[in-house]
Parts: structure tokens; sequence; C-alpha cells
């Protein structure tokens, strides 16, 4: 069985002031497009045997830009649904609510159209997404490449891993990064994690992003 490949969407202007954005479709920086082009080469040592991708502009254009070409577009890889917390940062919540954690927490209630999702109906999602994904990898024996968002691959890697959607909380995601899910001894075990190409040295390597604001 080939591997998962996680590919956070890169830098966003709300990413950078660390809005959580969820069902905004704000578009790349030029920095998050240049981040989105320097992946191409760390995919390219992978043979993808099908990539999935959320409909939202900045992971679409993320997996252009990285060479990941005919993706089938999952609209439950999106982000996220903040509700009320949609354009808001952490420390704006933490105003009024001072222990506030999204993974526990979850998010204020939204309009109709943007209610909010806790964070176990965000593990349904992932859980959807993940039950495909094995249909990919079940048919191929390459690899399966996601692009979506920072804190719905949290909460898709921790059910991969067996741990609950609130453990999502465990693992930092940085923009334009790429992370490996893989399996050992028939056991889902995670390879790689948030790298960045100016920071691989080995294709077993955990050389982090650089860190950046919260992940949203």
């Amino acid at each position: 069985m080939g591997d998962l490949l996680l590919v956070r969407h890169g830098e966003t202007e709300w990413s950078m002031s660390g809005r959580h954005t969820g069902s905004t479709d704000v578009p790349l920086t030029d920095n998050g497009r240049e981040q989105a082009r320097r992946l191409r080469p760390l995919i390219a040592r992978h043979h993808i045997a099908a990539a999935f991708v959320s409909p939202m502009r900045r992971a679409r254009e993320t997996a252009e830009l990285a060479g990941i070409g005919h993706a089938r577009v999952d609209a439950d890889l999106r982000e996220w649904d903040y509700g009320g917390y949609e354009g808001v940062t952490t420390l704006e919540i933490h105003r009024e609510r001072p222990d506030w954690f999204l993974f526990t927490d979850g998010v204020a209630p939204g309009p109709p159209e943007h209610p909010g999702e806790s964070p176990d109906e965000v593990g349904v999602r992932a859980e959807r997404v993940l039950a495909r994904i094995d249909a990919a990898l079940a048919e191929s024996e390459g690899s399966v490449v996601v692009v979506s968002h920072g804190h719905f691959l949290r909460v898709l890697t921790a059910r991969r891993l067996g741990l609950t959607a609130r453990s999502g909380a465990l693992f930092q995601l940085g923009t334009g990064t790429m992370s490996r899910l893989s399996t050992e001894h028939r056991r889902h075990v995670v390879a790689g994690w948030n790298v960045r190409p100016d920071a691989y040295c080995s294709h077993d390597s955990l050389s982090p992003a650089e860190e950046g604001p919260e992940e949203h």
C-alpha cells in the first residue's frame, strides 16, 4: 500500500494575520504561491496514484502550482466550519472566552449557511475522506495526495492514527507544507511531518516548517 501525502495550502493574507478562514475563499499571497511551487519536487519523489483537493481556491491553486494534476475536488476536504468565528482571530476570541480552545470547545454558532462544526462533526467528514482514500490506495500501489487546510488535516491525521478528532491539536501544521502518513507492521504511522522543501534532507526527514501564526 502506498503512502498518504497531506499538503496544506500556501499562505494567505488571513493565515498571516491569524484569522479563522473556513468558508471565506481568500486567494494565496505571492509568498503562498511560491510555497506551492516549491512543493513540486518534493511531491515528484512519489508515484501519485490519486489526488483529492478541497474546493476552496487557495487549495486548488496550491495543487496546480505544486504539479498535482487531475485532482478530484472533494467537498469533504473543506476547512472546519468556524461558524460565528469566521474571520476572527484567537486573540479576539480570548478577550471574551479566555480559556477557549478550538479542538475542545468548537465554535460559536454562525448563520444558517455556515452554522459551525464541533470537533466530532469535523471528524466524521475526515472519516468519509479516509474511506475514499483507502479505496484509491487499494486500487494502486502508488500514493494518494490530498490538498486541504490546516485544522481539517490535523483532524484527519488524528483519525487516521486511531485518535479522537480532538487529538488533532497535537499536530502543528504550517502553510505550504507536506506531511506523509505511512504504515509500519500494518499500523498507520507518521513518516514525515510539516516539511517544507527548504528543510528537506532525506526521504524520512521530520524537519519542521518555520513556526508561524496559529493554524487556520
